[in-house]
């Protein structure tokens, strides 16, 4: 007769259920994780928190929850009334989701009980299929527990959907699900606690299942020396074995992921601790799982301290004093330790698989015998990868920081993907291996064990036929044929074994059967080399949740960090990708979707009113470089078109070099389109503006004595009297002149990226905007040539006035002062700057590097801001550009030439540079000549200063070198 746990066992359907239910359970998971994020965002939390009418509602469901009194509440619930078919369809779906919580915690507790009843045995070595989705049962139920119990508003949900229903249905429209629901929450208001209460029942079967990691754990659990030593993952370490295939009695487990084990341990101990204080195995396993991190994932970023948690737990119960003590050790050993094995472990793997890699490449045939060793490595190496994410994200007070900074981590994900993309390549190379495999080896090996065992009931007999049938039948003519392989029954039949045979008083005992375990857990793995590989990656290589801890463009406001716009631009090209790959097997409309998303992101704000790239790179770029360049700590590079730090001694927290270079304006033109970089020559100009206005009162403040210099540039000793009256106010000038010069030029290589990807994409739109340009001249129609600038700036090119600083300076212009007024003010502000180019010699930094083509702290900008701001203010006031420069070129060279009279004065150091401020300014104006800066300027002495400071340069070398 058929003992009752093996009538259950057959009837019950346990396998079945075991898996639809861990399927489940992740559906629900991610669900209570999506309303905990809604609830605690601001923007995104349901309008019936947030409404003013509806704060009384909230206060009152949450005060008499789950009692809640409709009819004696109804002045506090007026508002739900009006609102209740909003309320209705607005919370629908948090409700339903509630719901799904209830009935998924009622089917857990059926298929436990019902487990405990069947007296099943686990192991991991034995029942793989059977333990692993026990166990990952139990944590799963737990993460739901504990992220309902992380969602405030959950009451609130609850209660006020549950009165719009009953104001929508009347006094008899009770909702039937509510009062259990409404004690659901209440029991789990402390979920840990309640939950290790429910789990008393379960500690046998629980701690059995634990227990069988005890040989497991430890062997997987080693240090890099370790692995080093024993060669792990390394084909050339014995070349003779280089063509065997790879066995172990526990194929399944020498990749299945440390993270998961000790989600198991970890969290299977809290719920079942009466194991800790009544087995050392259970303690030893324990502490060793504690001594490998600080924190578990829950789902995606929702991390668990854990050490916090258990020492909070176990100071609550009564006898586990002894504990507290344990954990506080082991969390001491993961500060001091941990940090310092896992990058050592890093390093391992990322020479590891890069050995691997090489040889897989050379030899793809070895795929086929060596398959096991690629998915140790990507799981080995996704472990890693994911702890120290979680542990980056939340450094611990530790003396080396440095070990949760991992700067090579780059080229551990490229291997990663490297054997990602060797097993997608070689599948034919890994199938057609592991068919032969399993035909004519696992098979002839199958049979001979089933031959072996004296006791055999018909059910399982049947199932053991069936797989050496299966597997008998696969023919290498079905995989050239090119049919497709569905294994996924022969597994799911191996999986009812487990349960017919672990069940207590089975006929036949899987654990007595060691070898039938060993070949189909084998057999089991060469399967799914044949249907199921994208599977395996996903248990061992998968790393998707990164998207989801990674903020957009890796922006950090409080370090002013971001991503390269390279970077991001490759990343986004590479999920647009992957998005039309995927538009192949749905139905939607992935182009337009891309571009709407896309779309939104050139604007300041998205449709949430969330930050777009375009206003987070705007931010970096104003605050982050070009604050910095405004104080000379980077320079602006005129020969290499790009920013660089200067060399300082306090180390910059970002290579200028990476971000505002060609290649990465280039990319951020790409990102951001014309619209988005309009939102950022806006935010310029409100900087350049905020400048000039301080500049007018520099010269409103110094005008009477400006206005004798402008008449007096000629002689020398009124111009030495009239200078000391500036003395104090020039470096003022000359700073706020330098500070819009970068700007500008910063502007200007925006401009360029942006003029190079519009000729790219729609140079059928650019190149006739050019051509209207190039037949455009100042002198004409001011107001059609501004107009024509305006539509050649918006693509990027180049103008002789500049439309958007016209139109800014226009802006800020004031109705008290008349267009003469302003007229003296930008002419006197030009004998200003001409006047103070002198003091600029008394600057060390004012020297001119050759390499750089342009000056260690940025004046060379003064060219860019001198002809851009002259232009624009002399184009708002009417008057003509050429005149006015040339009368600047004119006080300006005089003054300088004022300086060789003198060599005693303190001037002269970077004279020659300052010079060739001059040559630069006439150099990039559209409106000056050589011939005009000839006129009061000689020649000779540009030549003669190019010539000292490379001669200066080369000194400067060679003393370096001598000392």
């Amino acid at each position: 007769m058929l003992s009752v746990t093996r009538i259950m066992a057959y009837q019950f359907k346990l396998a079945e259920k075991l898996l639809i239910l861990n399927e489940r359970g992740q559906g629900v998971l991610i669900r209570m994780n999506h309303i905990k994020k809604v609830c605690t965002d601001s923007k995104r939390r349901p309008s019936y928190f947030t409404e003013k009418s509806m704060e009384s509602s909230v206060k009152y469901i949450n005060r008499k929850f789950p009692n809640i009194d409709i009819r004696g509440g109804s002045q506090h619930l007026s508002s739900v009334q009006k609102q209740k078919s909003a309320v209705l369809e607005g919370l629908h779906s948090y409700y339903e989701s509630f719901i799904d919580v209830m009935e998924f915690r009622d089917h857990v507790y059926e298929l436990l009980n019902t487990i405990d009843a069947c007296q099943c045995y686990f192991d991991i070595a034995v029942n793989f299929d059977l333990t692993k989705n026990y166990l990952d049962l139990i944590v799963t139920y737990a993460s739901v527990i504990y992220m309902l119990s992380r969602i405030d508003d959950k009451k609130a949900i609850v209660g006020m959907y549950n009165c719009a229903f009953e104001h929508s249905h009347g006094a008899f429209g009770h909702d039937p699900s509510f009062p259990r629901l409404g004690q659901m929450f209440i029991e789990y208001d402390h979920p840990w606690k309640k939950l290790s209460e429910e789990f008393g029942p379960h500690t046998k079967s629980v701690t059995g299942a634990l227990l069988s990691l005890r040989m497991v754990y430890p062997r997987r659990n080693l240090s890099a020396d370790q692995w080093r030593s024993a060669q792990l993952l390394s084909l050339l370490a014995s070349p003779a074995a280089m063509l065997s295939p790879t066995c172990c009695d526990t194929m399944a487990c020498e990749y299945l992921s440390m993270e998961v084990m000790e989600r198991w341990i970890l969290i299977g101990f809290l719920l079942c601790h009466s194991s800790l204080n009544a087995n050392a195995d259970s303690q030893n396993l324990w502490k060793m799982a504690l001594r490998n991190g600080l924190y578990l994932t829950v789902i995606r970023d929702e991390i668990l301290n854990i050490h916090k948690l258990s020492e909070d737990f176990f100071d609550s119960l009564k006898g586990y004093s002894k504990r507290i003590p344990d954990i506080k050790e082991c969390k001491e050993y993961v500060i001091i330790n941990c940090g310092a094995l896992r990058r050592e472990k890093r390093n391992f793997l990322r020479n590891a698989l890069k050995e691997l890699t090489k040889v897989l490449e050379d030899e793809p045939a070895l795929l086929g015998p060596k398959a096991l060793f690629v998915f140790m490595a990507l799981s080995f190496s996704r472990d890693e990868v994911l702890w120290l994410v979680r542990h980056a994200e939340n450094i611990p007070k530790t003396k080396t920081p440095e070990d949760y900074a991992d700067s090579q981590m780059a080229e551990l994900l490229y291997y990663m993907e490297k054997l990602r993309t060797l097993l997608a390549q070689h599948r034919y190379v890994i199938q057609r291996y592991h068919l032969q495999y399993l035909s004519q080896y696992d098979a002839l090996a199958l049979n001979d064990t089933i031959q072996g065992m004296y006791v055999c009931p018909e059910e399982e007999s049947v199932l053991m036929s069936s797989f050496v049938s299966t597997l008998s039948a696969l023919s290498l003519k079905h995989l050239d044929a090119g049919e497709e392989f569905d294994l996924k029954p022969f597994r799911l039949d191996w999986l009812r074994l487990q349960v017919y045979t672990s069940a207590g008083k089975a006929a036949l005992a899987l654990k007595d059967y060691p070898d039938l375990a060993k070949v189909m857990n084998m057999a089991q793995f060469h399967t799914r080399m044949m249907d199921n590989v994208n599977e395996l990656l996903c248990e061992t290589a998968d790393l998707s949740i990164l998207w989801v801890i990674v903020q957009m463009a890796n922006y950090n406001q409080s370090t002013h960090e971001i991503a390269r716009p390279t970077d991001l631009l490759a990343g986004i090209q590479a999920y647009v990708t992957s998005l039309h790959s995927l538009s192949c097997y749905i139905n939607i409309d992935v182009t337009r979707l891309v571009k709407n998303v896309l779309l939104q992101q050139t604007q300041p704000l998205d449709s949430y009113g969330t930050q777009t790239i375009t206003t987070l790179y705007t931010n970096w770029f104003l605050e982050g470089l070009l604050r910095q360049a405004s104080s000379a700590l980077i320079v602006h590079c005129p020969t290499t078109q790009c920013f660089v730090n200067q060399n300082t001694e306090n180390e910059q927290s970002f290579h200028a070099e990476e971000y505002a270079d060609i290649c990465g304006l280039r990319s951020l033109a790409e990102l951001i389109g014309p619209y988005g970089l309009k939102f950022l020559n806006e935010n310029l100009m409100w900087h350049i503006i905020s400048q000039v206005g301080e500049l007018k009162k520099l010269v409103s403040d110094n005008m009477d004595v400006l206005v004798q210099m402008r008449a007096n540039f000629e002689n020398p000793e009124a111009m030495s009297d009239l200078q000391k009256k500036l003395t104090g106010a020039i470096t003022n000038v000359l700073k706020r002149m330098t500070i819009i010069g970068v700007i500008l030029s910063f502007r200007s290589m925006v401009q360029e990226a942006l003029a190079e990807i519009m000729d790219r994409h729609c140079p059928f739109l650019t190149r006739p905007i050019k051509c209207l340009k190039d037949f455009i001249y100042p002198e004409g129609d001011i107001k059609v040539t501004l107009g024509v600038y305006e539509m050649a700036s918006a693509a990027g090119l180049p103008c002789e006035i500049d439309p958007t600083l016209v139109s800014a300076i226009a802006n800020m212009q004031t109705d008290n002062s008349s267009i003469e007024e302003e007229f003296k003010i930008t002419c006197l502000l030009l004998v200003y700057i001409a006047v103070s180019l002198p003091t600029l010699c008394l600057d060390p930094n004012s020297f001119y590097r050759r390499e750089h083509g342009g000056h260690q702290n940025n004046i060379h900008c003064l060219a860019t801001a001198v002809n851009h701001l002259a232009a624009a203010m002399f184009t708002v006031q009417r008057k003509n550009i050429q005149t006015q420069l040339q009368e600047f070129l004119k006080v300006a060279s005089s003054i300088l030439l004022q300086l060789g009279q003198n060599v005693e004065r303190m001037e002269i150091k970077n004279r020659d540079s300052v010079y060739l401020i001059l040559h630069m300014i006439v150099e990039q104006s559209p409106f000056l000549s050589q011939d005009m800066l000839e006129m009061c300027f000689p020649y000779v002495l540009l030549r003669n200063a190019y010539r000292e400071v490379a001669q200066q340069k080369h000194l400067n070398q060679y003393i370096i070198i001598t000392c």
